[in-house]
């Protein structure tokens, strides 16, 4: 089964566009897990067992398990698998945001596959589709490529006009003469009039978007801007506003009920512009 059709089947099941970024820093969880011998996997855990069937997909974000050495890889490991085994239905995307050449691009294509066992990866498309082919011989998998982020200094660069329209719109319409299957899109939730441009132009990829929540992208916006004529194929990320809803011995039971909250008004504006 291949991303696309994973993703349609759990779209369908939870009723949910909502993605959880599972950016798990341990200056931020409740104290007491850290008494434990391993409280970044006892955090996930607690979060994927109280939401799974609220999401659409788990986003880990690697560099806040990379910032916590060989440890926090293991946690991360361990976070995977246990998604692996006990919601197999639910895509995991590997937030790598992975851009190299040659070698080292097999490379990073192998760890997230391979090793870390993810359905998509993040990676920059900027080094052109040499440094991508070696994620793209990865069928079944995804790769999302990042045209617009949600930061405000994106603009610096990603909007520089280049024969007449934005850099990222640029580098988008090179991407659609690809012709693979298995590309997706990022583009932040914090820009709508870019993401509504986005999808115009890739009416029927899968566009992963963030910004919802602490960066304070309008869901309405968002919604209207992102999906495509189904009110399908596209799904939005949360993080922060979610995990870390409570810092008590709750912030699971608190966690999913902002989940819900989340998963709900964007169902709302998907289904009201139908």
């Amino acid at each position: 089964m291949n991303f696309k059709q994973k993703l349609e089947k759990i779209v369908k099941k939870n009723n949910s566009l909502l993605c959880i970024g599972l950016d798990t820093d341990l200056e931020k969880i409740p104290k007491f897990l850290l008494k434990g011998s391993d409280p970044i996997f006892s955090f996930n855990k607690s979060i994927i067992d109280t939401t799974y069937d609220l999401v659409c997909c788990y986003k880990p974000n690697i560099a806040f398990y990379e910032a916590c050495g060989i440890k926090g890889l293991q946690s991360l490991k361990k976070t995977i698998e246990y998604l692996k085994t006990n919601h197999s239905d639910t895509p995991i995307i590997l937030d790598a945001k992975r851009g190299d050449i040659g070698n080292t691009a097999e490379m990073y294509a192998k760890s997230a596959f391979e090793y870390w066992g993810a359905d998509a990866v993040t990676a920059y498309p900027n080094f052109g589709l040499d440094s991508l082919l070696p994620f793209l011989r990865y069928e079944q998998k995804l790769i999302i490529l990042l045209l617009k982020t949600s930061n405000p200094d994106s603009k610096t660069f990603q909007d520089i006009y280049v024969n007449g329209e934005p850099y990222f719109m640029k580098m988008g319409r090179v991407i659609k003469k690809w012709k693979y299957n298995n590309i997706g899109i990022f583009v932040g939730a914090t820009y709508p009039d870019e993401l509504r441009s986005v999808r115009n132009l890739f009416p029927k990829s899968i566009i992963l978007t963030a910004g919802i929540g602490i960066q304070n992208a309008k869901i309405k916006n968002a919604v209207l801007a992102g999906i495509d004529k189904n009110g399908k194929n596209v799904i939005y990320n949360n993080s922060r506003e979610i995990i870390y809803a409570s810092d008590r011995d709750d912030f699971g039971k608190v966690s999913r009920k902002k989940a819900k909250e989340l998963r709900d008004e964007i169902n709302k504006y998907r289904y009201d512009c139908k």
